[in-house]
C-alpha cells in the first residue's frame, strides 16, 4: 500500500549546499527510525506507512506516474539568493515550464505531465532551502545545515497534518 504522502528531494550533493534535499530526506528517514547511507547523494527510495521518501539527482518525466499515486507531494531542493526567503514554501499547480537545459525539469512540469497523462494531480508543495556555497564538496555550509534542520521540522509537521 502506498502512503498518502511522498517527499521527493533532489539536487547535486557533490556541490555542497545543492545537496540540501538529500540531507532533508535523510533527516526524515531517521525520524521514521530508518537508516540511510552516510554517502551524501546516494539514491534513496523508502516506502513507509506514514510517508514515502525519494532522493534523486534531478526531476525527470517518469516521476509523473509515481506522483499520480499520491494525495500529497512535497518537492525539496536548494535555492540561491534569487529567492528572498531562507526557507521557501510554495504551493504548486500543474504548469508546463520550458527549460533551456535539456536535463532540467521543474516540479510544476512533472505535475502537468501527471495531469495530462494520468488525469491525477496531488496537492503539491515545493520547499527550498537557501544555499550559500556550491563548491565541489559534500558537506553543507553551516548556514544551510541549520536551515535544512528547520525545513525538516516544518515538513515533518506538514506530514502529520495530512
Amino acid at each position: 500500500m502506498v502512503a498518502d504522502t511522498l517527499i521527493i528531494g533532489y539536487g547535486n550533493a557533490d556541490r555542497q549546499d545543492d545537496g540540501a534535499g538529500w540531507h532533508i530526506v535523510r533527516n526524515l528517514a531517521e525520524r521514521l527510525g530508518l537508516s540511510v547511507s552516510d554517502d551524501p547523494g546516494a539514491s534513496i527510495e523508502i516506502e513507509h506507512d506514514l510517508v514515502d521518501l525519494i532522493f534523486d539527482l534531478q526531476i525527470y518525466p517518469e516521476l509523473a506516474e509515481t506522483i499520480s499515486q499520491y494525495k500529497r507531494v512535497c518537492f525539496v531542493d536548494a535555492h540561491t539568493s534569487d529567492i528572498p526567503e531562507e526557507i521557501s514554501w510554495v504551493v504548486l499547480s500543474p504548469e508546463y515550464e520550458k527549460s533551456p537545459l535539456t536535463h532540467h525539469m521543474s516540479p510544476r512540469t512533472v505535475l502537468s505531465i501527471a495531469k495530462t497523462v494520468y488525469d491525477k494531480v496531488p496537492e503539491a508543495i515545493l520547499v527550498s532551502v537557501r544555499g550559500f556555497k556550491f563548491q565541489f564538496e559534500r558537506e553543507l555550509s553551516p548556514k544551510t545545515a541549520r536551515l535544512t534542520q528547520q525545513a525538516a521540522d516544518r515538513i515533518w509537521d506538514w506530514i502529520h497534518q495530512g
